[in-house]
């Protein structure tokens, strides 16, 4: 092989790679932003005497038309569509119905659910369609989703290695072979590979990503807490508590066959021990903010907002049962279905020296008083620090009383289209779900599917098609659809396109896997074969997986002739070792889950490290026994 010197332009990559790294690392800035720094940089270095190899001016910004990049914005909104007719409601529902409430029970089923999903489809894509799953179980377990999205987003990328359709490097691999088989003797030709060849190596790595966050998760994730408000995340107790003083929970309690409370009716029991019924479940049925002069029949449960003391007390009189946790309402009392609001009674207001009683606000507006904020006196049903409880059903509405409710968001949303009321809580979810949409989410998001599983038709167009459809379809609007981006990510993986380019148009990458040959030069075949699969993850690290594959499969391949190995398994480690891509967020699912979670690239430098050497280990050693 000749020997490869080193260029300026090379030694400017290089140092541009240093510097990416440097500020991805320190965070000065944020790393989309940085990103597009480099790209920038990359470009104006491009005009400049004797560098104008680093990148073609005219096509520096073909990243944000990529496949990748395209794919990744189609995937956002076909997920965000299903999302809209409520089914990954139904998805997270079922998980939490099996998987309960811990962090434990959820990350396995979680992940391995995804890992196998992205074993026959791009795990971006997996990992996009249950990112919103993953976020409504964050809000009703309150797990942090820094804890959860990590586990779902590695075992992601690892599900991709668990068939030859799993990732572009695989499904590159059979090509590379048949290619470089033309270079070597016949006794030496290589067999291409099956679908379900890498399937073993595939499987023991998804097990071991979800064994390591199992075991080592409470250690090596970030601690992150849940962010936002009442309406955007923080329990109702937090909420009440912190701004009126009020000490309250929503508790579910059983009421059996024969018991005394059958025949009384809500507002009996809500006035006589100062609580508030927002639920009831008979005979198969959910009722939200039932009518007070409900009659109580059993067995039913109620969801009862209140003092969990006094609850207690109460049960113990009636002989009720009271669950430790939320069970029949878990979903509509979760934080992105419902919460606390306070809404504003203007001077023009028609309900003005009304009460609540004669406006009928739980059944018409599906509002559930809980206290009326009036100059500095706060009034409650509920028992707050330094009030009494009052019966504020009979209390008549002030001009400017700030009404403290508790209301299901989509109820919150009709009443803010009312004018004898202000809604000030301004930013809870505004979710319109349209459960009559989703024959065509499906239908759509199939066709999608069969068109990448089994046709040749580009991955980005193929998903387009279904992101297009459901919004033809009006599962979405076009805004919602736009709304649906995460454009931080599109930003960061496009603008890092060009710096890939570079490293392997100018010769870098190259010179590179040149310089670790000569490193490796004598080692035993097991430790060449662990050489190239610590290029390939570096590779990977900054530039694309199928560049990376295409640039060192038939270095590979004559690494493996020289040293008497068999080329065919050097070649599958790079197609594997090309999945290894925890470090930092430059692949495409690490990218896209790095701003819901609020993580920082030291998140990734840190959990990801030993994922990475975990990866190596189990990877060399499944190819050897597989292969061997």
């Amino acid at each position: 092989m000749e020997a490869i010197s080193l260029s300026t332009e090379m030694l400017v990559v290089l140092g541009l790679l240093g510097f990416t790294v440097f500020l991805f690392v320190s965070e000065i800035i944020r790393v989309d932003l940085a990103a597009i720094l480099v790209m920038v940089i990359l470009g104006g270095l491009s005009y400049l005497p004797g560098l104008g190899g680093l990148a073609d001016i005219n096509h520096l910004f073909d990243g944000f038309a990529s496949n990748a990049v395209i794919s990744i914005i189609a995937v956002m909104i076909i997920g965000t569509g299903l999302d809209k007719t409520g089914l990954m409601n139904k998805v997270a529902a079922t998980i939490l119905k099996f998987g309960g409430s811990t962090e434990k029970r959820i990350v396995p089923i979680v992940s391995s659910t995804v890992g196998f999903i992205s074993s026959f489809m791009q795990n971006v894509g997996a990992a996009a369609l249950f990112l919103p799953v993953v976020a409504r179980i964050s809000a009703r377990t309150e797990i942090p989703l820094g804890r959860l999205l990590m586990p779902m987003g590695f075992c992601a990328i690892l599900g991709g290695t668990m068939t030859m359709v799993g990732s572009s490097p695989l499904i590159l691999l059979n090509d590379l072979i048949i290619t470089a088989n033309k270079d070597l003797p016949e006794d030496a030709q290589m067999q291409t590979f099956g679908l379900f060849s890498v399937t073993p190596i595939g499987v023991t790595l998804v097990i071991t990503g979800i064994l390591y966050f199992v075991i080592l998760g409470r250690w090596v994730l970030p601690k992150t807490a849940t962010r936002g408000d009442a309406s955007s995340g923080q329990s109702v107790k937090d909420y009440l508590k912190r701004l009126y003083g009020l000490k309250a929970d929503i508790v579910e309690v059983v009421i059996p066959e024969g018991n005394i409370l059958i025949g009384e009716t809500l507002a009996d029991i809500m006035d006589a021990h100062h609580m508030y019924i927002v639920g009831s479940y008979y005979n198969g049925q959910r009722f939200l903010s039932p009518p007070a002069s409900t009659e109580i029949q059993a067995p039913c449960r109620l969801a009862i907002l209140g003092r969990k003391k006094v609850i207690e007390e109460m049960a113990d009189i009636y002989d009720l049962e009271v669950k430790p946790k939320m069970e029949i309402f878990t979903e509509d009392f979760a934080a992105t279905k419902s919460g606390v609001a306070e809404i504003v009674i203007p001077p023009d207001s028609s309900i003005i020296g009304k009460t609540a009683r004669d406006t009928r606000l739980r059944g018409t507006y599906g509002l559930n008083l809980l206290a009326i904020h009036r100059g500095d006196q706060t009034l409650s049903r509920v028992e707050t620090d330094e009030h009494e409880p009052t019966l504020i059903g009979i209390e008549p509405f002030h001009a400017g009383d700030t009404l403290v409710v508790h209301s299901q968001w989509e109820a919150l949303t009709r009443v803010a289209n009312d004018r004898d009321f202000v809604v000030v809580t301004s930013d809870f979810p505004r979710e319109e779900l349209r459960p009559q949409k989703v024959g065509w989410a499906l239908l759509f998001f199939t066709i999608a599917l069969c068109l990448i599983l089994f046709t040749d038709v580009r991955l980005s167009l193929a998903l387009l098609v279904g992101a297009v459809g459901m919004i033809i379809s009006r599962v979405l609007s076009v805004d919602e659809a736009y709304g649906a981006v995460g454009w931080n990510t599109v930003f960061l993986l496009a603008s890092l396109i060009p710096l890939g380019q570079a490293v392997q148009s100018t010769g870098t990458a190259e010179w590179i896997a040149q310089q670790t040959l000569i490193l490796l030069d004598g080692w035993p075949i097991w430790a060449l074969q662990t050489g190239v699969a610590v290029l390939a993850t570096i590779f990977t690290l900054v530039m694309s997986n199928v560049g990376a594959t295409v640039l060192l499969v038939p270095l590979a391949v004559s690494i493996a002739m020289a040293a008497g190995g068999d080329p065919a398994i050097f070649a599958m480690t790079v197609a594997i070792s090309t999945s290894n891509s925890f470090l930092i967020p430059t692949h495409q699912v690490n990218a896209l889950i790095m701003g819901p979670a609020g993580y920082r690239v030291i998140d990734f430098v840190k959990t990801g490290g030993l994922m990475t050497i975990l990866f190596l280990i189990v990877s060399m050693t499944m190819m050897n026994v597989v292969f061997g």
